[in-house]
């Protein structure tokens, strides 16, 4: 049986060609207004910001520190969330367990959760007066307000981003393989370096890459659980925000910055990934 899609995407002859016309037409004019609500704001962004103004603002001390303070922090987040996100990845893909849904909803809450109530949530957790507060002042640690905040809040935003993927990728894995690689000897750091990680790894770069993306955008969490301190907690997020009131070229700086780095992102795991 031919789908649609198939027979769209086949080459076409004839009465073929003009009905495909037929069907092609309507569908982009309905498209068009979705399309253009999708693109006009990207366009006003990158013709609001000069190539010479953007370069001008990067050589401003604050703006240096926030891009370093960013991509350090959600790199961090990112390699945490490949640490600790990949054997609860491993376990969700092929253990069955009571209450697995609920920990698969645990899992995706971050993704849906007001940013604000994320905030809160950490703040409540990890802040002086939190449910390890005590504990952590005992140990002399201060968490809420450092860069550790930082990396805290877009670890708990971005990671879910990283174990669904990596769900995806072990859950892809044929049992079969598994079990000749043990039976030939390999033992656990063996079997994940040589068998599940180079099976698995375009959906693990993926959720890397988008793990990566989405900390980089982190704000409603961050500036309520680390505050917006200049060379300590404020992210290109943070200081977008207060740039709006201080120096709008400033902000739009910092906003073709992650819309640069937000499309590369997507372009890496819709090209380069898939391809591989």
């Amino acid at each position: 049986m031919t789908t649609l899609s198939d027979w769209l995407a086949a080459p076409a002859r004839g009465d073929d060609l003009a009905a495909r016309r037929a069907v092609h037409a309507p569908l982009w004019l309905a498209a068009v207004p979705f399309l253009l609500f999708i693109t006009l704001p990207v366009a006003a962004l990158l013709l609001s910001t000069s190539p010479g103004g953007a370069w001008e603002n990067l050589q401003r001390p604050d703006v240096a520190l926030a891009v370093r303070l960013s991509i350090g922090t959600s790199l961090t987040a990112t390699l945490l969330s490949i640490a600790f996100g990949t054997p609860v990845a491993m376990l969700m893909a092929w253990r069955t367990f009571p209450l697995k849904r609920v920990l698969d909803t645990f899992i995706d809450l971050p993704t849906v959760l007001p940013p604000a109530v994320a905030g809160v949530a950490l703040l409540l957790a990890f802040g002086r007066r939190g449910l390890l507060g005590s504990t952590l002042d005992t140990l002399g640690i201060d968490i809420a307000f450092t860069t550790a905040a930082v990396i805290i809040a877009q670890t708990f935003i971005a990671s879910p981003f990283y174990v669904k993927s990596a769900i995806v990728g072990f859950a892809s894995i044929e049992r079969e393989m598994l079990e000749a690689a043990a039976l030939d000897g390999a033992d656990r750091w063996q079997l994940f370096r040589f068998v599940l990680a180079p099976l698995a790894w375009t959906a693990l770069a993926g959720g890397a890459v988008l793990t990566f993306a989405r900390a980089l955008g982190e704000f409603g969490a961050t500036i309520i659980f680390a505050g917006n301190f200049p060379g300590r907690t404020q992210t290109m997020p943070l200081a977008i925000y207060l740039g709006f009131e201080l120096h709008l070229d400033v902000a739009l700086t910092l906003s073709l910055i992650l819309v640069s780095f937000a499309f590369a992102a997507l372009i890496i795991i819709k090209t380069f990934l898939r391809q591989s």
